[in-house]
């Protein structure tokens, strides 16, 4: 292939294929969930009925990760394999996509861990346990938008039409 990556994408707007649509129409409702996690650990870190709050948000992660899971795996699972095969997976931006999921999944499974079977926390852990699900926002916050200026886009030019054919039917096998 000539040229440099930077030329898969344009600034240009592009129109998605099916799957890589859904793909980045399944963004606004789990960043409507980050925003409610981020208001809550707001809301710890003011201590605003901080035992009270940080309940509340157990149950929102445990919901926003339900949610999370498969979108995540309709990626890791099946985009990014199709799109090593033009880009490789080692460097660039697969990599960087992999990468910034183990982050934030390290970090909701660090709370979610934390948080199994235990009601009573002292203080420092609530403050503790919300600064890293803040922290999984922010990962997340900023690796969706990498995701629709960059790799949904490169995506979109560099799968052929039968691959993106094939990519709607296999995220759509995974519930």
């Amino acid at each position: 292939m000539q040229g440099c990556m930077s030329s898969m994408i344009g600034n240009q707007d592009i129109e998605l294929s099916k799957g890589l649509r859904q793909l980045k129409e399944e963004h606004p409702s789990l960043l409507k969930q980050l925003e409610n996690l981020l208001f809550t650990c707001n809301r710890i870190d003011a201590n605003d009925e901080r035992e009270e709050a940080f309940t509340s948000l157990i149950d929102q992660v445990k919901a926003f990760f339900h949610e999370l899971e498969p979108h995540s795996e309709r990626e890791e699972g099946v985009l990014f394999p199709m799109m090593e095969t033009y880009i490789g997976k080692e460097m660039g931006p697969i990599a960087v996509m992999e990468y910034e999921h183990d982050q934030a999944k390290e970090c909701i499974g660090t709370f979610l861990k934390a948080t199994n079977n235990k009601s009573e926390f002292t203080n420092e852990e609530i403050i503790k346990y919300s600064h890293v699900i803040k922290n999984a926002y922010y990962i997340l916050v900023d690796h969706f938008a990498k995701e629709e200026n960059i790799l949904f886009p490169m995506a979109e030019k560099l799968l052929k039409v039968e691959e993106k054919e094939d990519l709607f039917i296999r995220i759509n096998e995974i519930k």
